[in-house]
C-alpha cells in the first residue's frame, strides 16, 4: 500500500507530513518508556524483519497481490509507540534507497501504514486480551484479529485522504469498495503472518513480547480460604532482565536475511492492492516518477547486477542490514536518553 508521488496533492501531502511528524514525535517520547536493555536491540530487529517480510508479496485475487503492512506485528511485539517508529524507519529506508513509496507522500504512508494500523491493531488487541482467557493461544488469536482489522482500516484511511486531496476525479464509492474489498483479503495474510510470528516468539520468550508480558502467571491454589501460589515442579527461571536475548536476536536476523535474500525471489509479481485499484479506477493518472528512481537499489535490485535472482537477493540483504542498523541506532539512543522519571514499561503488565 505504498502511496507514490502524484496520488495526493501537495497541500494534503504536506498536512499528512505534519501529522506523521507529530506521531513520530509522540512515538519518540513514548518509546523511551517502552524500551529497556532487552527490547531496544529487538526493536531494530523488528523493523528489519518487517522490511524483509514486506518483500514477500502473496497472491490474494486474480492479478492482485498483497504484503505485510506490519503495524500490528510491531505494536504487539515492542509496543505501540515503538511500533510506529519501526514502521517509520522501514518506510524511510524503502523510500530513500529503493524508490518504494513517494518521498513527498512519506507523510501519507507513515500516517496510513504506520499510525492507523498500529493504533487500530493495538487498541483492538488490548481490548481482546482483557476479555479472553490469559493464555498463549488467546494472545495469538487476539493478534490475528487485530492484524486482520488493521489492514482494511488503513484502506479506509487512504480513501479518506484521497477524498480530500486526490489528484484525479474518481467516484469515491468505487474507490472505497475496491480498496476495502481487496484489503480484507490482504488482511487475512497479514493476520496469519502476525499470529505465526507472535506465537513463535511467545513460545520461546514471552517476556520479550510487549503484548504478552505477565502472561505466564503462577498457578493459584485456595488454601484455608486464601489464594496462594502453587509450588513449582520445575526450577524457577532466571529473572527476565537477566536472560540473554542474543539467541532470539540472531535467529530473527537470520530469518530476515533468508526471507529478503532468498525467499523474496519467489514472491508474487502481481501489483499490490493499491496499485491494482489505482490502475483499474484511474487514480494513477498523475503519478510522478520517484525522486530516488536513480538509486542503485531502486526497485529492489542492485544496479549493474544482471542476474535477477542475485540482484534482488543482494538488495534484500542490504535493505535488512541498513534497516537493522538504523533502527537499532535510533532505539538504543532513545533507551540511553530515558530519564529516571521515565521508567521502562512494567514487566508485570497483565494480558
Amino acid at each position: 500500500m505504498h502511496v507514490p508521488d502524484g496520488f495526493i496533492n501537495a497541500p494534503v501531502s504536506a498536512v499528512a507530513g505534519v501529522v506523521a511528524a507529530g506521531a513520530v514525535a509522540v512515538g519518540l517520547r513514548g518509546a523511551r518508556r517502552e524500551l529497556d536493555e532487552r527490547t531496544a536491540p529487538l526493536a531494530g530487529l523488528v523493523a528489519a524483519f518487517i522490511f524483509a517480510v514486506q518483500m514477500l508479496n502473496f497472491p490474494v485475487a486474480a492479478g492482485t497481490s498483497g504484503h505485510l503492512l506490519g503495524g500490528a506485528l510491531a505494536a504487539i511485539l515492542v509496543g505501540p509507540y515503538t511500533g510506529v517508529l519501526c514502521i517509520a524507519v522501514v518506510l524511510l529506508m524503502q523510500g530513500v534507497l529503493f524508490a518504494d513509496g513517494g518521498l513527498t507522500a512519506l507523510g501519507v504512508n507513515i500516517t496510513v501504514m504506520g499510525v492507523v494500523t498500529t493504533v487500530v491493531a493495538y487498541a483492538l488487541f488490548r481490548g481482546l486480551t482483557r476479555v479472553l482467557p490469559r493464555t498463549r493461544r488467546s494472545t495469538t488469536a487476539a493478534a490475528f484479529v487485530a492484524a486482520l482489522v488493521s489492514v482494511p482500516a488503513a484502506a479506509v484511511a487512504f480513501t479518506a485522504i484521497y477524498a480530500i486531496g486526490g489528484t484525479t476525479d474518481v467516484p469515491l464509492g468505487q474507490v472505497l469498495a475496491a480498496m476495502v474489498g481487496v484489503h480484507v483479503l490482504i488482511g487475512i495474510g497479514e493476520a496469519a503472518i502476525t499470529a505465526l510470528t507472535v506465537g513463535a516468539v511467545i513460545a520461546v520468550r514471552p517476556d520479550l513480547v510487549h503484548g504478552a508480558r505477565g502472561l505466564a502467571t503462577p498457578l493459584k491454589l485456595r488454601v484455608g480460604g486464601a489464594l496462594v501460589d502453587a509450588p513449582s515442579a520445575t526450577p524457577v527461571p532466571a529473572p527476565a532482565a537477566a536472560r540473554s536475548t542474543r539467541a532470539v536476536w540472531a535467529t530473527g536476523l537470520a530469518a530476515a536475511l533468508v526471507l529478503a535474500g532468498f525467499v523474496s525471489f519467489y514472491a508474487s509479481a502481481n501489483p499490490d492492492g493499491l496499485e491494482k485499484v489505482a490502475a483499474d479506477k484511474g487514480i494513477d493518472e498523475k503519478v510522478q516518477e520517484h525522486d530516488a528512481a536513480g538509486s542503485p537499489l531502486a526497485d529492489y535490485g542492485v544496479e549493474d547486477v544482471s542476474n535477477a535472482r542475485v540482484s534482488g537477493g543482494l538488495a534484500g540483504v542490504i535493505g535488512v542490514g541498513v534497516t537493522v542498523a538504523v533502527g537499532s541506532g535510533v532505539f538504543w539512543t532513545l533507551r540511553s536518553r530515558r530519564t529516571p522519571q521515565e521508567p521502562a514499561a512494567r514487566t508485570t503488565e497483565t494480558v
